[in-house]
């Protein structure tokens, strides 16, 4: 029965494909698909043309503002042959209404249209859901008319119109329509350098505004790793709904920042919060402290020890933060619940603690614009003798007053009862995650071997701790031996010592013994001594980028080995030094001797925790000076 049902629907989506007329594309339609396709080689899809058109209502019931979308996109195919996804995501504050894929010639495409809960692993739960179908192009040239209608139920949540899609746009259009009631600002991102066209007319009968902003030849999204959020790289438009007016009555929505705290704050003020399940607990981790910070430090590391992060997006849940005693209970929450644990625990221990909202370093902008899309992350305030002491129970084994690269140097909005105070995370330098190696070793035959040491502080420290943490017990010995040998088969590690691989507040210390072999080889009297073992940044190639490249960390290693030559022998030829210094990073790797010693260095800088795009190709010519570098060898003969 089942496979007479599958052969009757293979014939039916079969008729409806190749027995519909005038969906063949044409000479013309080829010849444009080829063209397209020589502009954008890595694409198999282009979109035609794009026109998205915006416009307002007003829901009585509710009181909101709302919002309706409307989006049509003829389709092509510029390869051979395609198969794609569109796809477009909602949740409990917005539906779709209409989702259709149609021919040419305007008759119903019949593919399977798909809708279900958006999976993530990093979500634990989250309302989103999403219609996607998958599309057959079955040669080049073949197109399709995509449609879609889509209602936002309240305008806080449309924050933003992008211009670029996942494929390329020969042309696009975005139309806005506001009407006179409501007070809403398009503001215009990284416009420049963008020839986008914009028009404004007025229409007296309606009582409306309309913008129009009309943009061609525009590359599809970049994918590529340790880039920029989106809000850096591509023009956008972000929608700020200020206020409206409906029967003489004006309501204010997010005309300043003030009004987004106040927002914030009435999500807050429904929270029920039960402290006096926490006081045990709070006693306990403080019963033997002789001073504050201790108190605070021992709160705050216990949260990051015990309380799992798990994202959570559920409609008003995705702002509001949970109930402290329920993430405690749990022992799993957000980073909203999990700072409101940090707060109520800091309250109950006698400390002025606020909830503090934060857009991370992926987010380009900062509290002087009044947005949902401002920030994407909660932390914990502590002010203690006039200064702001930030905690992020999201992190796991940094200490205090230790910032993570992801939001240093980001303003934070600290709540203040009625009003809120905006602040800044400190920015640290690359030498307060300083990694060291250091090694003396001795030729013995074929290999080198010695006495290793390696030291971690900031950073460096807390992201050794978290992959080491990640294995499970009975092969972290393994993975921590993998690690220091660089996973290379002539390496050699035993007798491993390290400082308390828990500890927050030392440097992390790792010593033990290396034995490299295939180190050396003779010929005609000759010895050639294969010195590089590390191969630090060999791989750390930027070719071909379209971004900057940012770093999990400002970074500095110092790398320093002795190595004891043979007796009855001298060097003749030594690699030649390498500087390069530069605004954003620098690289020096260098030997010298002195009398039967050398001394390898090699230091590895990155100031900013980014290389631009603008100073990549530079990078990869000082890259290729190291490759060759750590390709040589030092020339020995008897002495």
């Amino acid at each position: 029965m089942n496979i007479k049902v599958n052969l009757l629907l293979c014939l039916f989506i079969g008729f409806s494909v190749f027995g519909q007329k005038n969906i063949d594309p044409t000479p013309a339609d080829i010849d444009l698909a080829k063209s397209i396709r020589s502009k954008y080689e890595k694409s198999d899809v282009a979109i035609l043309e794009s026109t998205e058109n915006i416009t307002f209502g007003y829901n009585k019931s509710t009181s909101n503002v709302t919002v309706d979308l409307s989006v049509d996109e003829l389709l092509m195919n510029i390869n051979h042959r395609a198969d794609i996804f569109k796809y477009e995501f909602y949740d409990s504050s917005s539906k779709i209404e209409n989702f259709t894929i149609k021919y040419r010639n305007d008759k119903l495409a019949y593919f399977a249209v798909q809708d279900e809960f958006y999976k993530d692993n990093d979500l634990f739960y989250n309302d989103a859901r999403v219609k996607h179908v998958k599309i057959d192009f079955p040669v080049q040239g073949y197109t399709y008319n995509y449609h879609i209608d889509k209602k936002f139920e309240d305008v806080k949540y449309f924050t933003s119109i992008y211009f670029n899609d996942e494929f390329p746009v020969i042309k696009k259009k975005i139309k806005v329509t506001i009407p006179k009631w409501l007070n809403l600002e398009l503001k215009e991102m990284n416009f420049q350098e963008h020839s986008i066209v914009k028009t404004q007319t007025t229409d007296a009968k309606k009582n409306t505004t309309t913008f129009v902003y009309e943009f061609n030849d525009i590359p599809a999204l970049i994918s590529e790793e340790n880039s920029p959020g989106r809000s850096y790289l591509y023009p956008h438009l972000l929608v700020i709904a200020k206020s409206y007016e409906m029967n003489g009555e004006k309501t204010t929505l997010f005309n300043s920042t003030a009004d987004l705290y106040k927002w914030y704050k009435s999500l807050i003020d429904q929270m029920k919060d039960d402290p006096e399940q926490l006081k045990s607990k709070v006693t306990e981790l403080t019963a033997k402290t002789k001073t504050d910070e201790e108190k605070i430090k021992n709160i705050y590391y216990w949260v990051q020890d015990n309380i799992r992060y798990i994202a959570f997006e559920d409609g008003i849940a995705g702002f509001k933060p949970d109930d402290s005693q329920n993430v405690f209970k749990k022992r799993y929450g957000d980073c909203k619940g999990m700072a409101n644990l940090i707060k109520q625990m800091m309250i109950i221990a006698g400390f002025d603690a606020r909830l503090t909202w934060i857009g991370t370093k992926h987010i380009a902008y900062d509290y002087s614009i009044p947005s949902l899309s401002v920030d994407n992350h909660m932390i914990c305030t502590v002010l203690y003798k006039g200064k702001q002491i930030y905690l992020d129970g999201t992190e796991k084994n940094i200490s205090l007053e230790e910032y993570a690269e992801r939001i240093q140097n980001k303003e934070t909005l600290i709540e203040n009862g009625d009003t809120y105070i905006i602040g800044k995370i400190p920015t640290v330098l690359a030498s307060q995650n300083k990694e060291t190696f250091r090694a003396k070793l001795v030729v013995d035959g074929e290999k080198l071997k010695g006495s290793c040491k390696r030291t971690y502080l900031g950073e460096s420290r807390t992201e050794f701790q978290n992959i080491y943490n990640s294995f499970e017990t009975d092969k972290k010995a393994e993975a921590l031996e993998r690690y220091l040998s660089k996973n290379d088969k002539n390496n050699h590690v035993t007798s491993i010592k390290t400082s308390d691989l828990k500890s927050r507040e030392q440097a992390l210390t790792i010593d033990y013994e290396l034995e490299s072999e295939n180190r050396l080889s003779n010929f005609d009297g000759e010895m050639y001594l294969n010195f590089e073992f590390m191969n630090e940044y060999k791989k750390f190639t930027l070719k071909d980028r379209k971004t900057d490249y940012e770093l999990d960390y400002k970074t500095l290693y110092d790398s320093e080995v002795t190595i004891l030559l043979p007796a009855g022998y001298k060097v003749v030829k030594l690699p030649e030094n390498l500087t390069q210094k530069e605004e954003d990073y620098q690289v020096e790797v260098s030997f010298s001797q002195k009398g039967n010693e050398l001394l390898y260095r090699k230091v590895f800088i990155f100031n900013n925790a980014i290389l631009p795009k603008n100073k990549q190709e530079k990078w990869n010519t000082t890259h290729k000076k190291l490759v060759e570098f750590y390709n040589s060898s030092i020339t020995l003969i008897k002495s």
